[in-house]
């Protein structure tokens, strides 16, 4: 499964490396904007932001698995074991194309481009924005009410935007980051209804 998994990420990186080459002017003019208008303490809020991912991230499946197993509520821990399914998804695709691309960090191409700090792995896609938009389709799949999607997507919208904010990342790494996110949200979330159906299915079959 992983091997799939990683084969489709490297396809993905072929198709998107003539839209990465086209769209480097617009992209770094894009980051030279976003960047331009830091400060001091700007820095400091979009690094809170910025840091805010992962804890958050983890901090939904084990709340959601902690309480479904508590109560022993089936549904919640089907919700607690999908976001895991996503976030893990996500990591295997995400790192597949960032080293299938292998694309230099903005501050390592333009010496403009000031960083908040300097990180060592390829820059497309955004790790930080990947795992943000997992976690909030997550949850806007499995509880579609506005007052879970609106937050949840403002929060992984600000964590993309700190990325740019801090140098980190170019806009269309960020995109990127959002696209395999989401995208990796939506499959396991299908997946896990059509193992529940399969399941289903089967319970039928015996008792008929």
């Amino acid at each position: 499964m992983e091997k799939t998994i990683s084969f489709a990420a490297y396809c993905i990186a072929i198709l998107l490396l003539p839209f990465q080459c086209l769209a480097q002017n617009t992209d770094i003019e894009w980051l030279r904007s976003i960047n331009s208008t830091r400060s001091s303490s700007s820095d400091a809020f979009m690094n809170g932001i910025t840091q805010s991912t992962y804890p958050l991230s983890f901090a939904v499946p084990a709340t959601q698995l902690l309480v479904g197993y508590i109560k022993k509520d089936t549904q919640t821990i089907r919700n607690g074991w999908q976001t895991v399914a996503s976030l893990g998804t996500t990591v295997v695709i995400g790192y597949g194309l960032k080293y299938a691309i292998n694309r230099s960090r903005p501050y390592e191409s333009y010496k403009d481009i000031i960083p908040y700090h300097y990180d060592t792995d390829p820059s497309f896609p955004s790790g930080h924005t990947s795992i943000a938009f997992a976690t909030a389709t997550s949850l806007s799949l499995q509880y579609c009410k506005w007052y879970v999607i609106a937050p949840a997507y403002l929060w992984a919208g600000s964590i993309g935007y700190s990325r740019m904010h801090l140098g980190m990342h170019y806009p269309t790494d960020v995109l990127a980051g959002a696209l395999v996110g989401a995208g990796s949200a939506f499959l396991s979330y299908k997946g896990q209804q059509w193992l529940v159906k399969r399941k289903q299915r089967k319970i039928k079959g015996i008792v008929e």
